[in-house]
């Protein structure tokens, strides 16, 4: 039996300190929460083989295979090896685990692939996040949603990543029955009129949800071949002060997402407080106390938004404070 592990190594090593002494448990992320059967059969054997035959399916779409005996950390790593290669995880050493100590499994909805209302495949989109941000310490939170419903809950992250739709109208095709202008109204924001036998959009008002697209019979209504997304930043759970993300880019391109997400790390670099343990502070945290503008300032660095973004440059938060004196 183990007595001497270094804790710090196990948390690094995708193993979790547990309440039972010399007993640990497996983290795996599955990033944008698509697995194969394979993979799980993987699982499947390493909890009945090495642990208590339980598996908990964790909150960020990661497995964590239960009641591990710390001594048998190393032939539990080269079991797992060939799902963290064919989930293709980003690793410091191969049969040694990976880093998971910081930055969480990028999440996501299930997407186009299944859903009608989705604007974008969610997988593949956290995949290309996964492969510039891990592996990596810092605490980052990350999902990613298929359209305005939020299914996902990434209002609840550091970066929520939206899907959202353009709606292309095309007036030769419509008969003004106006069946848009009433899915719009009932289960969505209301954002569309009727005005001189035409259908007219409210830009400020339209979230991109697609109902339009999807409701009209005769397809006057499509989704623009660009992809868009809406960005909202900073929501987090937490002691302090929890709250929801705001709106920050509407109309932004997966390109400047991915290097405002890769800014934002260096941002954190800079000023993360000295104190946090294990390099985990909340970015909201951190941008409470260097301002938003100076956020802004390292995020937006070198990215070139697209002409049609819409940014709001000035964000506040709310939520109920606990930490208040």
């Amino acid at each position: 039996m183990i007595r001497d592990l270094n804790t710090k190594d196990v948390m690094r090593n995708a193993f979790r300190i547990t309440k039972h002494k010399y007993q640990t448990s497996l983290r795996v992320r599955v990033p944008g929460g698509l697995i194969d059967p394979e993979s799980l059969s993987v699982v499947s054997n390493i909890s009945l083989k090495y642990g208590d035959g339980k598996i908990h399916i964790t909150t960020r779409q990661g497995f964590e295979i239960l009641g591990i005996d710390m001594e048998d950390m190393p032939v539990v790593n080269e079991m797992i090896q060939p799902v963290i290669e064919k989930l293709d995880i980003n690793q410091y050493r191969k049969n040694d685990g990976y880093n998971a100590a910081g930055t969480r499994n990028i999440a996501a909805c299930v997407g186009n692939k299944v859903c009608p209302k989705a604007q974008y495949n969610t997988s593949e989109f956290a995949k290309k996040i996964e492969k510039e941000v891990f592996p990596n310490d810092l605490h980052f939170k990350i999902a990613l949603t298929g359209c305005p419903n939020d299914c996902i809950k990434a209002r609840m992250h550091d970066f929520g990543i939206i899907g959202t739709c353009l709606p292309e109208y095309d007036i030769n095709r419509c008969i003004s029955c106006q069946a848009c202008v009433k899915k719009c109204k009932k289960i969505s924001v209301g954002a569309l009129r009727m005005e001189n036998n035409k259908i007219v959009r409210n830009e400020e008002k339209c979230i991109g949800c697609g109902e339009c697209v999807l409701n009209c019979p005769m397809n006057a209504w499509s989704r623009s071949p660009q992809k868009y997304y809406k960005l909202v930043i900073m929501g987090r759970t937490g002691k302090k002060n929890p709250r929801l993300a705001e709106d920050w880019l509407r109309w932004v391109d997966e390109e400047s997402i991915i290097n405002i997400i890769k800014n934002t790390y260096a941002y954190v670099e800079e000023y993360i407080s000295p104190d946090a343990p294990n390099r985990k502070e909340h970015i909201g945290y951190i941008i409470d106390r260097t301002g938003f503008q100076e956020f802004r300032k390292w995020a937006l660095k070198d990215v070139k938004l697209l002409d049609e973004t819409v940014e709001n440059k000035n964000l506040y938060w709310a939520g109920p404070r606990y930490d208040k004196a």
